[in-house]
Protein backbone atom coordinates (compact mmCIF):
# COMPACT_ATOMS: atom_id res chain seq x y z
CA UNK A 1 0.00 0.00 0.00
CA UNK A 2 1.36 3.18 -1.01
CA UNK A 3 1.62 6.51 0.79
CA UNK A 4 -1.43 8.43 1.00
CA UNK A 5 -0.93 12.21 -0.33
CA UNK A 6 -3.11 15.30 0.09
CA UNK A 7 -4.55 14.85 -3.41
CA UNK A 8 -5.72 11.11 -3.14
CA UNK A 9 -7.46 12.12 0.52
CA UNK A 10 -8.89 15.03 -0.94
CA UNK A 11 -10.30 13.43 -3.30
CA UNK A 12 -11.68 10.00 -1.51
CA UNK A 13 -13.49 13.06 0.96
CA UNK A 14 -15.18 14.25 -2.49
CA UNK A 15 -16.21 11.42 -3.70
CA UNK A 16 -17.06 9.59 -0.29
CA UNK A 17 -19.53 12.85 0.65
CA UNK A 18 -20.45 12.95 -3.28
CA UNK A 19 -21.67 9.42 -2.64
CA UNK A 20 -22.95 10.22 0.86
CA UNK A 21 -25.41 12.89 -0.39
CA UNK A 22 -27.00 10.51 -3.22
CA UNK A 23 -27.43 8.29 -0.47
CA UNK A 24 -25.69 5.92 -2.40
CA UNK A 25 -23.58 2.29 -0.83
CA UNK A 26 -20.17 1.72 -2.19
CA UNK A 27 -21.23 -0.88 -3.81
CA UNK A 28 -24.15 1.08 -6.09
CA UNK A 29 -21.85 3.22 -6.69
CA UNK A 30 -19.93 0.80 -8.08
CA UNK A 31 -22.59 -0.66 -10.19
CA UNK A 32 -23.45 2.28 -11.50
CA UNK A 33 -20.33 3.65 -12.57
CA UNK A 34 -19.16 -0.02 -13.55
CA UNK A 35 -16.47 -0.35 -10.73
CA UNK A 36 -15.95 -2.53 -8.17
CA UNK A 37 -16.88 -1.69 -3.94
CA UNK A 38 -13.25 -2.25 -3.18
CA UNK A 39 -12.08 0.24 -5.33
CA UNK A 40 -14.75 2.69 -5.02
CA UNK A 41 -13.21 1.94 -0.84
CA UNK A 42 -9.85 2.27 -2.01
CA UNK A 43 -10.80 5.78 -3.95
CA UNK A 44 -12.49 7.04 -0.63
CA UNK A 45 -9.89 6.29 1.66
CA UNK A 46 -7.55 7.61 -0.47
CA UNK A 47 -4.87 4.24 -0.76
CA UNK A 48 -5.63 4.43 -4.90
CA UNK A 49 -5.29 6.84 -7.38
CA UNK A 50 -8.52 7.88 -9.93
CA UNK A 51 -7.37 7.82 -13.64
CA UNK A 52 -9.25 10.15 -16.31
CA UNK A 53 -11.10 6.97 -17.21
CA UNK A 54 -12.10 6.54 -13.69
CA UNK A 55 -13.03 10.19 -13.05
CA UNK A 56 -15.35 9.70 -16.67
CA UNK A 57 -16.91 6.52 -14.91
CA UNK A 58 -17.79 8.16 -12.13
CA UNK A 59 -18.95 11.83 -12.93
CA UNK A 60 -22.21 11.07 -14.64
CA UNK A 61 -23.48 9.20 -11.11
CA UNK A 62 -23.41 12.43 -9.67
CA UNK A 63 -24.89 15.00 -13.13
CA UNK A 64 -21.40 16.34 -13.30
CA UNK A 65 -18.89 16.86 -15.47
CA UNK A 66 -15.09 15.68 -15.25
CA UNK A 67 -14.21 19.40 -15.00
CA UNK A 68 -16.93 20.03 -12.14
CA UNK A 69 -16.03 16.83 -10.35
CA UNK A 70 -12.47 17.88 -10.27
CA UNK A 71 -13.04 21.05 -9.43
CA UNK A 72 -14.99 19.56 -6.33
CA UNK A 73 -12.04 17.90 -5.47
CA UNK A 74 -9.27 20.95 -5.96
CA UNK A 75 -11.61 22.96 -3.58
CA UNK A 76 -11.76 20.05 -1.03
CA UNK A 77 -7.84 20.41 -1.31
CA UNK A 78 -8.02 24.07 -0.66
CA UNK A 79 -10.18 23.73 2.69
CA UNK A 80 -7.72 21.09 3.81
CA UNK A 81 -4.53 23.32 2.98
CA UNK A 82 -6.32 25.90 5.72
Amino acid sequence: MGKSTNLDTAFGVTLRQLRLAKKLTQEQLGFEAGLRRTFISSLELGEKQPSLATIQKLAPVFDLSMAKFIQKVENQLKRAKT
